[in-house]
């Protein structure tokens, strides 16, 4: 078995249970069985879906090269940085005439990264140069240098104008702006010190490309380029070596490895309004096979559930919930494992004050819908029993055939991943990226998120932007029925 400390099961119930639910648990056994023993493994290390029943789709949305070993690679701990980071650097120092002239070729320039030449001193600078040295002219250069860093770094955007955008950007603390400005007069290389900044992502370059090749004329195309760039700015300039990744307006999730696509899967995402999935960048602790769903008091009280559960025993065992009526008349509700349950066959444990993670669904159905903005703001994954076996496997929290024996086991099981193995999960709003065929697409705006962001192009830059969220939390009481 696996582990101890990895997995925990419901009030001490062993991975034992076979059978339980007659067809549905052998049905679910045979996928899991191929899955892990030959045809599916395959078809997820060559890019191909599968259904959760265990057919092949024919889907092949996903072209990639990506092997078993680089799906599933050794499980060797990332390095991990130690120590205090450096003191930063002044934010004025000593221009010489070379530099100054470099970073003017990068200002006049910049508008290939979807940033406006206008927002930087770009003629006073020209001016003081031809007076020579002065201290006006280190002051200058130095200034426009850190808006550089700023921008490119950190996004030009400011925080009102990302709705609810929760995602704490590290690039701050990791690539200073005073170091950086040390870096760069030292070494007299002023644009290759701004250029490392460029996020890594190859959606990024993608864009980049786009704008290259869209005319000036087409000025509202230029925009939502710039925009979406922009958008990239606002993440880590890296996302990691194994991640997952899903743009909330394409209704698609993607499992990326060694940056490479290994598979990518249909979403459903919140509803528009107060159950609008937000946009976070948290980790994947856990995964949670065969779950409970503890039913909200919306429900429980508001609807009248949890009466309806106590007065009808039959109908509530057929549904799979228990409730339990405290002396002070509270009643609370759990629907326990079993294919009817509304979280499905597994959700994805990342702590979040959102309430936000990945999970199953019963409606599978749903999924073939063009529109899936649908839920009270969780994110549904379509063949999601696939997804928690590998990043059980991925994060080291069980074994390949450990994975198989708790997911078919019908039993509440958490496997926990390992601390350094966790991975990052990061949930976007791009309305233009690459689809899964690796074509660049635009998609609707279900949302309406781009208009301030538009907006602030439109804008001069706001000098001394805060990097604080002030925006409102919303905690989803989910109701995983919803839309189906």
């Amino acid at each position: 078995m696996v582990k101890q400390g990895y997995i925990n099961h419901i009030e001490g119930t062993p991975c034992t249970s076979r059978g339980k639910n007659g067809i549905a648990e052998a049905n679910m056994r045979k996928w899991v069985g191929r899955f892990m023993c030959g045809g599916a493994m395959a078809a997820l290390a060559a890019g191909g879906a599968v259904a959760q029943d265990g057919q092949a789709t024919g889907d092949e949305r996903v072209q990639t090269d990506a092997s078993f070993d680089e799906a599933f690679p050794s499980m060797v701990s990332d390095p991990v940085v130690q120590g205090d980071l450096d003191p930063p650097g002044p934010l004025v120092q000593q221009w010489s005439p070379e530099n100054v002239k470099e970073l003017i070729s990068v200002i006049q320039g910049i508008g290939a990264e979807g940033l406006d030449p206008a927002d930087y001193d770009l003629q006073a600078l020209t001016v003081s140069l031809a007076s020579g040295p002065s201290d006006e002219l280190n002051e200058l250069a130095s200034r426009n240098f850190v808006w550089l860093v700023e921008d490119l770094r950190d996004g030009r955007t400011p925080m009102d104008a990302r709705e609810q955008w929760f995602v704490v950007d590290p690039d701050r603390d990791t690539f200073r702006t005073g170091d950086l400005l040390t870096e760069a007069l030292a070494t007299g290389k002023v644009a290759g010190t701004l250029m490392q900044l460029n996020p890594t992502h190859h959606d990024y370059a993608k864009l980049r490309e786009a704008l290259a090749g869209t005319p000036e004329s087409n000025v509202a195309k230029r925009k939502l380029i710039r925009a979406n760039m922009d958008r990239w700015r606002w993440l880590a300039r890296d996302l990691g070596s194994k991640y997952l990744i899903t743009n909330v307006p394409e209704y698609q999730l993607r499992v990326t490895v060694g940056d490479k696509i290994i598979k990518s899967y249909r979403t459903i995402v919140g509803k528009p309004g107060r159950t609008a999935t937000p946009q976070l960048a948290e980790e994947v602790s856990g995964v949670v096979f065969n779950p409970t769903w503890t039913v909200p008091q919306s429900i429980v009280k508001g609807e009248g559930l949890g009466q309806k559960v106590l007065n009808n025993p039959a109908w509530a065992k057929r549904n799979g919930y228990k409730a339990t009526k405290g002396a002070n008349g509270w009643i609370s509700v759990v629907q326990q494992p079993g294919p009817g349950n509304s979280l499905g066959r597994m959700k994805l444990e990342m702590p979040n004050p959102h309430a936000i993670f990945f999970h199953d669904t019963p409606s599978r159905h749903l999924f073939a819908n063009e529109n899936r903005a649908l839920s009270h703001g969780c994110i549904r994954t379509e063949n999601a029993l696939e997804v928690a076996m590998m990043v059980a496997i991925l994060g080291r929290g069980a074994s390949k055939e450990e994975a198989v024996e708790i997911a078919t086991s019908g039993e509440y099981t958490k496997v926990m991943l390992e601390q350094d193995r966790r991975l990052p999960a990061y949930i976007t709003y791009f309305t233009l990226a690459t689809n899964v065929d690796g074509e660049m697409q635009q998609f609707n705006d279900i949302y309406g998120r781009d208009a301030p962001v538009l907006a602030s192009l439109d804008k001069p830059r706001v000098k001394d932007r805060s990097n604080v969220i002030d925006d409102e939390v919303i905690v989803i009481e989910d109701d995983p029925r919803a839309g189906g």
